[in-house]
This record gives C-alpha cells, sequence and structure tokens, in this order.
C-alpha cells in the first residue's frame, strides 16, 4: 500500500513535525479555506497554491482554490501596478483605476464564496473584499510581492481595500505597512517531494543537459525566471560576460510566462537579442510542466543567479539553495531571508559584484561544496512547504482569536 502524503513528508521532516500539523489541523478543520488568485499556472503563487491545497486537503482542512477572470487591459492595468508597488514611477490614470474596478465588479458577480476564510492572493483579487459586506466570513489578504516603498498613488487605493480585510499577511517584516488590521508574517516555501525538487539521478540531470546543450565538463551558471526586468536577466548577461573573460563558462536563463503578466515577451526578446551571437547563452522558454527539466538544470549548475532588482521573496533561490547550489543574489527582498551572505550564498548589487562572486566559487570547490550545504540546511529548517501548511493553519486559529495574545493549540 503506497504511503500517504503525510507519510512522505514525515520522511522529510520527521514526525514531530507531521504531528505538530495534525494537532493544529484539529483546531480549525471545522472551516472551509478558499483561495483565490489570478492566474492557475506561471508564477510562484500558482506553484505555491498547487502544493498547499493538497496538504491541507489531507489534514482535514476543506480547502479549495480558485481563479479570477480579466481580459488583456485589466492585466495590463495589474502589471503596471505590480511594477508601481514595488517602486516604479507611473502615471497613475482614471481609466486605469476604473479597469480595476469594472474588472473586480465582474468576478463579483460571477464568484462564488464557498470558505469560512477567503484567502485573497495579491493585488490583482483585492477588491473582492466587497463582498464581506453581505456574506461576512473571515478575510485575508496575501501579499507576495515587495511593497517596502511602494508607489503612493497605487498604494492609497490598494489600500482602500486591504483595510476592509481581517487580517493581511506579508513575506517578511520590511514588507509590512501602517493598517489597523492584524499583520502577519509567512514566508513561503517549496515543496520537496515536488518534481521541480526531489532528488533526481545522474542520468536524468544527463538527459535534460544534452538536450540543451550543455556539456557538463564547464562550469554552467544559471538563473530560473519569469522573463522580467525585475529580474535583471540583462545584468546576468552582462556579469557572464565579465566572468567568461576570466574562466571558460555557460549560462542558462530559462524561464516561462504567466497569463497575467503581458510584459513577459517583450522582455524575453530583449534577452534573446543580447544573446545573439554567443553560443554559450542558452535563453530557453520552457512550457508550463517543464518542472523535471528545471529541477535537472538547476542540479546541473556549478552556480545559480537569482540577480532581481525588487523581489517578494524568490522561491527559485529556495529551490536553488536545496539542491545544494551556492546562489548569488540581489540583495533586495526576501532574497535577503535566504541568501546569508557569505553563508548560503552572496548578495551582490552589480553585476561586477555578481562576476566576482562568481569566479570566487569556480575557483574553490570546497566553497561551494560549504556554502551548498548551508543552503540545503537552512531550506530545511525555514522554508519547507510543512512550515508553510502550519503557518496557514495558525492565522486561521488566530483570526478565531483577535484578542488574545496567547492561542493554546494543546
Amino acid at each position: 500500500m503506497p504511503a500517504s502524503l503525510l507519510d512522505q513528508y514525515e520522511d522529510v521532516v520527521g514526525k514531530e513535525v507531521v504531528q505538530e500539523l495534525r494537532v493544529v489541523a484539529g483546531h480549525v478543520s471545522k472551516k472551509r479555506l478558499q483561495n483565490i488568485n489570478s492566474t492557475p499556472v506561471g508564477g510562484g503563487v500558482a506553484e505555491l497554491l498547487a502544493r498547499l491545497v493538497p496538504l491541507l486537503k489531507e489534514l482535514g482542512v476543506e480547502t479549495t482554490w480558485d481563479v479570477i477572470k480579466g481580459d488583456q487591459a485589466f492585466f495590463n492595468v495589474t502589471k503596471s501596478f505590480h511594477n508601481a508597488l514595488h517602486g516604479k514611477s507611473i502615471e497613475l490614470t482614471e481609466r486605469m483605476l476604473d479597469s480595476f474596478r469594472e474588472t473586480t465588479e465582474m468576478n463579483l458577480a460571477q464568484m462564488n464564496f464557498t470558505g469560512d476564510v477567503v484567502w485573497i492572493h495579491d493585488p490583482q483579487p483585492a477588491g473582492l473584499i466587497a463582498a464581506k459586506k453581505n456574506i461576512g466570513r473571515q478575510w485575508v489578504w496575501r501579499c507576495h510581492i515587495d511593497v517596502s516603498s511602494p508607489h503612493a498613488g497605487v498604494w492609497r487605493f490598494l489600500e482602500s481595500y486591504v483595510a476592509q480585510y481581517d487580517a493581511a499577511i506579508f513575506s517578511m517584516p520590511g514588507f509590512a505597512q501602517q493598517l489597523k488590521i492584524p499583520q502577519f508574517m509567512v514566508a513561503p516555501s517549496i515543496d520537496p517531494l515536488s518534481d521541480k525538487n526531489r532528488d533526481l539521478t545522474e542520468g536524468e540531470i544527463d538527459q535534460v543537459a544534452s538536450k540543451y546543450h550543455l556539456d557538463r565538463d564547464r562550469p554552467i551558471l544559471t538563473q530560473i525566471s519569469r522573463f522580467d526586468r525585475l529580474k535583471d536577466p540583462l545584468g546576468v548577461i552582462a556579469a557572464y560576460r565579465l566572468v567568461k573573460r576570466r574562466r571558460d563558462c555557460q549560462l542558462v536563463l530559462a524561464g516561462g510566462g504567466a497569463p497575467d503578466d503581458p510584459e513577459g515577451f517583450e522582455v524575453l526578446q530583449e534577452v534573446q537579442n543580447a544573446a545573439a551571437g554567443d553560443p554559450d547563452i542558452h535563453v530557453l522558454l520552457l512550457p508550463d510542466g517543464s518542472d523535471v527539466e528545471i529541477n535537472a538544470l538547476v542540479r546541473a549548475s556549478t552556480v545559480v543567479f537569482q540577480k532581481s532588482i525588487k523581489e517578494g521573496f524568490g522561491l527559485t533561490v529556495t529551490e536553488a539553495l536545496w539542491k545544494k547550489r551556492p546562489v548569488i543574489g540581489g540583495d533586495v527582498g526576501g532574497i535577503r531571508l535566504q541568501v546569508l551572505n557569505g553563508i548560503t550564498g552572496y548578495l551582490v548589487h552589480s553585476p561586477e559584484g555578481a562576476a566576482l562572486r562568481t569566479l570566487q566559487l569556480l575557483a574553490d570547490p570546497e566553497l561551494r561544496r560549504r556554502v551548498g550545504e548551508n543552503g540545503y540546511l537552512h531550506v530545511k529548517q525555514n522554508f519547507l512547504l510543512t512550515r508553510d501548511v502550519k503557518d496557514h493553519l495558525l492565522v486561521m486559529m488566530a483570526l478565531d482569536h483577535p484578542d488574545e495574545d496567547v492561542v493554546h493549540a494543546g
């Protein structure tokens, strides 16, 4: 008889962690949890929900996941909001706000709100809070992006919705806002059992490397990300070229798109143009369902980049650390929670800094091994799915005890 899902996690995190999950879940198992976001595939939120929902169900918490609808104009507006909340200056027009409001009204009319707790992910569906006036329930707004220095006008507009929720969740303390509602910190997580993170054989890794014409006898530098300017793929190419002057190496820039990100194709073209003429730069647009290939590409890599300019968290960092690969990351947002400078990788501010740290790692196999091992342990202790599920359950418990500083889950 095959092991249950919880039994499989027990093999990774230990019996005590799973027992604790069962205890906490028992306190909220009569509640229905409904997640709502803006896309069923592409990006970290959809990936997280695809793994969270089954595990919560196995713990006895009735959990569902719904996706809002929107046309291209709406997603153009929300992409502008996304960039503005990361600090980019934009011209905020009444037409943009009307597009957001109109799409929100359409979704309010069509959405079936089934949850006792309604968990809304990111800005796109934030306006659904208007339903609370008629149906009640407990509402949580989960922000997955870096809002540490948001565009003032866009944040004021979004805050008019967020302030109506029962609680807000951010990925790190530095993203918290001046709100009158309770705020919680919940870092994202990866699933160690997923195709993107499970162990692979050398044969599986070799097969993928061969498919993309990668030479495993030479260093491979890799960044796995959506093609987004905030991920700074052109900065990664600049760093690679500085490294290439000193050490023969290859660069992989691999990623996919998301239906709610209309800029992706434009950025992909910019990257392809920058890489043109260099056979050692491999720009890969991967389709949905490429998790095993992404896993193999990271495991084939010598050093992994996540040279973001802004970053809510950066699950690609977590995934690389779990695979014991040293990570060179931008010194921003949630990357700082994961890349402990000099311990699990290096934080950098420029292509030159990234190149310097890459050359240091390429020259010292023992340093790569030690940093990789530290990264794996850091993820195991802090950023696996079981911890994320427990935090979800604890927030649900806390909503039932708004005036208590300590809740006993005995």
